[in-house]
């Protein structure tokens, strides 16, 4: 009797039964919110896609152009041996260096490698012509393993080509002299690449995040209806909510270019009023896209949750933390659509190359249609909203 009693009296404070309904009641209402149970899912598949599969710190293949002033045997011998090593992908011959250089500057290409008129008469007579290696160094871990395989590359290069009385050239020093002109970032100093880059990355992040939160907080609090019996127009409502937070971005944004300056002394190379020009586009496509979630999504946590799903993808696609240039293809497809990718280039561009407005509209272009594109869905579904 006493056992009963005390198991009664146990019942009032914890039961089993109560517990169990409990936890069938939070499963059913889990699988009930799809918003969740994407998250759930969907983020370790995409982190395991894309670590897996996108992500590689030992880039391979990358864009490589040839100003070849010499086209004998000992040339093309030298261009091969380049392509063999894996590292370098030779995708045309530049006019003039003027074309060279400013296919460097846009990031079209990662390496120019010159070789110069007299290469082989100078190579025959023991005289160690020099070839000119210039690399693009804003992204160091990009250039790196290139640049150590490429030095190398002389001592057993010409050994097929270097018989009978050529014998002798094999001894070292190597036949050639290689130079290697790190441009823009010449101490490989990773401040220099990941600063500047942040001011994108933090953009995306905060104006993403808050806005998609804005028009589901109004319905949680049930303030909607308030605009709703307003006579403006969606247009309106939608540009209105978003001009604020235009001008937070802006705050943000020198917030982060002068402390690259003074606190970490990134060089500001070209000119910052192109550069606060160049973010326009910018933060009014992320906005754009935070509107579109926060007029999908029913509660602030779904909101959050599809932020995410853009956030994370623009973070490992954009070229910020990992070489674009080492990503597959599919992965580079994905990440030329995002205005991530394309702004941080504006922002290294701008402040360790010095590029101008040529330079830049290869890259701000993308991103204006890209804000279009988001502009337009956002309204039609901010319409709905309304609706």
């Amino acid at each position: 009797m006493n056992a009963v009693k005390d198991h009664k009296e146990l019942a009032k404070y914890f039961s089993w039964h109560r517990l169990i309904a409990i936890v069938i009641k939070e499963f059913i209402q889990l699988l009930r919110d799809r918003g969740t149970l994407a998250v759930v899912i969907g983020i370790p598949i995409m982190q395991l896609i894309l670590f897996g599969y996108a992500i590689n710190t030992n880039p391979k293949h990358l864009p490589t152009l040839i100003i070849a002033k010499d086209h004998s045997s000992f040339t093309r011998a030298f261009l091969t041996g380049i392509q063999n090593t894996d590292y370098f992908k030779i995708v045309g011959e530049a006019k003039d260096e003027a074309q060279a250089k400013r296919l460097l500057a846009q990031g079209r290409t990662q390496f120019v490698i010159t070789i110069p008129t007299d290469f082989t008469r100078k190579l025959l007579r023991g005289e160690r012509p020099q070839v000119l290696v210039d690399a693009d160094a804003t992204d160091p871990v990009a250039t790196g393993s290139a640049l150590s395989a490429i030095r190398v590359l002389p001592l057993t290069v010409f050994d097929h080509l270097l018989v009978g009385n050529l014998q002798s050239l094999r001894a070292a020093p190597p036949a050639i002299d290689l130079v290697a002109h790190t441009n823009y970032n010449p101490e490989n100093i990773t401040q220099y690449n990941i600063v500047p880059g942040l001011l994108g990355v933090v953009l995306t992040l905060t104006l993403v995040m808050i806005t998609s939160a804005c028009i589901t907080k109004e319905k949680e609090k049930g303030t909607l209806e308030n605009v709703l019996s307003t006579p403006a127009r969606p247009l309106e409502v939608m540009v209105g909510k978003i001009t604020p937070y235009i001008m937070v971005g802006y705050v943000q944004a020198l917030i982060i270019i002068i402390t690259s300056y003074f606190l970490f002394a990134v060089p500001i190379e070209g000119n910052v009023c192109l550069l606060l020009l160049s973010a326009l586009p910018f933060i009014a496509a992320n906005l754009s896209v935070g509107i579109t979630f926060s007029s999908i999504a029913r509660t602030q946590l779904q909101a959050a949750q599809a932020a995410s799903f853009f956030f994370l993808p623009s973070l490992l696609l954009s070229g910020f933390m990992f070489p674009f240039a080492g990503m597959p293809m599919w992965a580079q497809c994905i990440g030329e659509a995002l205005p991530l990718t394309h702004f941080v280039r504006i922002v290294r561009g701008i402040m360790l190359k010095g590029n101008g407005l040529a330079q830049v509209w290869v890259d701000l272009w993308p991103i204006m249609l890209f804000m279009v594109i988001a502009m337009f869905i956002g309204l039609k579904r901010y319409r709905q909203t309304l609706d």
